[in-house]
């Protein structure tokens, strides 16, 4: 089967709420902080935009009463998406109930369930006639489901709005939350994607309570029960992750099928967030591609600025016809 499309331009977002369950302090060396402040040039981040588009979206979330990762995980691509009229929701409530090393996103004591998010949701699909949505969320580990019945009625009632609308999911692990996946996944949206992040070696500081299998299984899992589901991963780099790490996690998301990997720079949030080692450079993006194109995937984004839910819509289109040509290749 030949699977060749690769995208190396990208920018987005991602912010899977994952899990640390205690506080972690970082300390940044000198050298590692002078690191940090010589932004390089390959470096662009577009700034907030006050075009018609920007204001259209960020009233219709404020009206709605709608959250966005883009402002919660302060995307740096949020100026350009919104523009476009493109935003990816939060939904479960903007407080998590975990604490990542890298992610911007309020930890605390969790909102009440908005039994009323998903009809919402589904119109502010319907006003900005959107072709495809991603819908993210925090993790609710206060919720038996961690919240799985939240994200099947959002699919549903986007479903009986806009039916022409595809759906893509970035979902939690739901660690311990027996049967969540199976909701999700049996909700069929288009895509389900769901970010290891980084390596295991590293999920002590970066994502300390998650398990790297369990996430690898959740993204088996979902193939195994919808296989025509197209599923989706990312990890960042730059935190002091190898690069024969970086390949053996490809190597185990291409085991567990998954078809789409994005791979992007890591920017640290504040200061007291996970220290950034180093700025990979734009050559180190272009050879990740190249690698991860080889083992197989459907498609690849990596650059600096790559994140999960960057150009989503383009990104489908491009999947559905990667899939049509490497049907058609291996028949």
């Amino acid at each position: 089967m030949s699977r060749d499309l690769i995208q190396v331009q990208g920018l987005v977002e991602t912010e899977d709420s994952v899990p640390i369950q205690a506080s972690v302090s970082f300390e940044l060396g000198a050298d590692a902080g002078r690191r940090a402040q010589r932004r390089p040039p390959w470096i662009r981040v577009r700034a907030a935009s006050n075009s018609a588009g920007y204001r259209e979206t960020r009233e219709l979330m404020r009206s709605l009463e709608l959250n966005t990762v883009c402002e919660e995980a302060a995307c740096p691509n949020i100026g350009e998406c919104w523009s476009a009229k493109h935003a990816t929701v939060m939904i479960l409530g903007r407080v998590c109930t975990r604490k990542c090393g890298f992610c911007n996103v309020e930890t605390g004591r969790p909102d009440p369930l908005d039994i009323g998010e998903p009809m919402r949701l589904a119109r502010a699909v319907t006003v900005l006639d959107l072709r495809h949505i991603v819908i993210t969320s925090v993790d609710r580990d206060d919720l038996a489901d961690g919240g799985a019945e939240q994200f099947e009625r959002c699919i549903r009632e986007i479903r009986a709005a806009a039916p022409a609308t595809t759906i893509e999911v970035l979902t939690p692990d739901f660690l311990r939350k027996a049967g969540a996946i199976e909701r999700v996944a049996r909700a069929r949206p288009d895509v389900y994607n769901h970010n290891l992040e980084t390596a295991p070696r590293l999920y002590r500081v970066a994502r300390l309570g998650a398990d790297y299998q369990h996430s690898l299984n959740l993204l088996r899992r979902v193939k195994k029960i919808a296989p025509a589901i197209f599923t989706k991963s990312g990890i960042m780099v730059g935190i002091g992750e190898t690069a024969d790490e970086v390949f053996s996690v490809m190597d185990d998301l291409r085991e567990a099928d998954v078809d789409f990997i994005t791979i992007g720079q890591y920017l640290r949030p504040t200061q007291k967030h996970l220290p950034m080692e180093r700025y990979v450079t734009l050559d180190e993006f272009a050879d990740y591609a190249r690698v991860a194109r080889d083992k197989g995937f459907l498609m690849v984004s990596s650059s600096p600025l790559t994140r999960s839910s960057y150009h989503a819509d383009e990104d489908f289109q491009q999947l559905v016809a990667a899939r049509e040509r490497a049907l058609g290749v291996r028949n």
